[in-house]
């Protein structure tokens, strides 16, 4: 079966990541999906960037098995696996360990909307799901991390089409979106408001949270019904 532009996909994906300053070494990882044939592509584990290309990239199906390849899919396949395989309108997954975005993750604590940047893409602090428990640690723990992302959002009443991006606490970021290339805009996303929710609190360490009114237009007229930002 032929591969070819997931492979594509995933590689010019991933090699995005080091561009826009998301990725140090090897930390991090892209994969894009082929819902049709029920496999997604991924990085392999532990390889540098610049040594990748598309024909390194793993195929892998929904339960995390290796369809093709020679080298080992990254180590967060089996998270990239369960949440193609419960949501069924993502084409693209990142992971990073973004300084800013892990570090609000190794804090525990959700990023705050106080701008109209954050506003522009989501209308709610990016969310940050607890430190897993540690029967979940100790067993099957690339797989139940997927489960903590999903249980989260659930609890908090969010919807993953709506909110691309989530903070694993005392981990670090995951995104995602309808392509690999949106999933990888929503971690530089997701890296900009960390920044400037951090340096907004070293300013002002009592800001207010952005009011509703000014959260509601930046959303609308970017996503809304009469949308009218870009061409």
């Amino acid at each position: 079966m032929n591969y070819k532009d997931i492979r594509e996909e995933a590689y010019e994906a991933n090699m995005q990541l080091p561009k826009l300053g998301l990725v140090l070494f090897t930390f991090g990882n892209v994969s894009a999906v082929d819902r049709n044939k029920g496999v997604f592509a991924i990085k392999p584990s532990g390889v540098p960037y610049e040594e990748l290309s598309p024909e390194k990239m793993v195929i892998v199906d929904f339960d995390a098995n290796t369809v093709e390849g020679n080298l080992r899919p990254s180590s967060d396949t089996k998270t990239h696996a369960v949440l193609y395989k419960h949501w069924d309108s993502i084409g693209g997954i990142v992971h990073t360990h973004s300084t800013y975005g892990t570090a609000w993750a190794q804090s525990l604590r959700a990023i705050p909307i106080y701008g109209t940047t954050h506003a522009d893409h989501l209308t709610v602090d990016i969310p940050c799901a607890p430190p897993m428990e540690d029967s979940m640690i100790k067993g099957n723990y690339e797989y139940e991390t997927g489960f903590q992302i999903m249980n989260h959002l659930k609890a908090e009443n969010l919807s993953y089409k709506e909110v691309e991006m989530i903070l694993v606490g005392n981990h670090a970021p995951f995104t995602w979106g309808k392509t690999a290339a949106k999933a990888v805009y929503n971690s530089a996303v997701l890296e900009t408001c960390a920044q400037m929710a951090l340096l907004t609190e070293q300013i002002e360490g009592k800001v207010a949270r952005m009011k509703d009114s000014l959260i509601r237009k930046h959303w609308e007229r970017k996503h809304g019904e009469g949308a009218y930002y870009g061409q």
